[in-house]
């Protein structure tokens, strides 16, 4: 199982972090996020892929900042149609993943992702709240048992060393979870993580028997 950190915003931060070696991190590129990210990256560790992260943005946009930043993969957090991750797709490089993004509940209908199954590489489920990304709580994943696809996905919304028991439960049920994705449960303050707790947290996944 792969592991992603999200929210990233300070140069320094970013290569302690780096240092750890994430699987993927990411940059919130939406101007209302207290995250929002406006400045330059460091040189990564190549096997680090760089996410950008963008809410209801243009396709405009969001190739200018793949082009610019370098990155590997996009996340996609808003109401995006699956015609215009289609279209995105045809423009971005072969190599660029797609990560969709959808708001999860106890009410969530999964029969909704399925359009978006041809259009993405992979889907991700987050915690629905007031805002978009980032609310810091968990949704209940029971309702994952409700999973009707093979498409992977990233496991997100308030995760933190706690969640890390509950995650390996989950991991047995056969379900394709493809990362875990982590951002608030480690942060002194918005886009600001804390290392020695990260460093913590990804010694006891990196052992955990997903």
């Amino acid at each position: 199982m792969k592991l992603k950190i999200c929210g990233m915003k300070y140069p320094e931060n970013i290569l302690e972090v780096g240092a750890l070696l994430p699987d993927y991190m990411g940059f919130i590129f939406w101007e209302k996020s207290a995250r929002y990210f406006n400045g330059e990256i460091p040189e990564l560790i190549e096997t680090i892929k760089k996410v950008g992260v963008f809410v209801n943005q243009s396709q405009e946009e969001i190739l200018e900042k793949v082009a610019k930043y370098n990155l590997q993969a996009v996340q996609l957090h808003g109401h995006e149609s699956v015609d215009f991750l289609s279209d995105l797709k045809k423009q971005l490089p072969k190599k660029i993943e797609i990560i969709k993004v959808f708001s999860a509940d106890e009410n969530f209908d999964f029969e909704i992702i399925k359009p978006f199954e041809a259009v993405c590489d992979y889907f991700m489920f987050d915690t629905k709240g007031k805002l978009p990304g980032g609310n810091g709580t968990t949704f209940d994943w029971t309702i994952l048992k409700k999973y009707n696809s093979k498409k992977p996905f990233f496991l997100s919304g308030g995760i933190g060393i706690q969640e890390l028991k509950a995650i390996e439960e989950i991991s047995k049920k056969n379900l394709p979870i493809y990362a875990v994705d982590i951002n608030s449960k480690f942060e002194i303050e918005p886009g600001l993580k804390n290392k020695n707790l990260f460093s913590n947290f990804k010694r006891k996944f990196d052992v955990a028997n997903f």
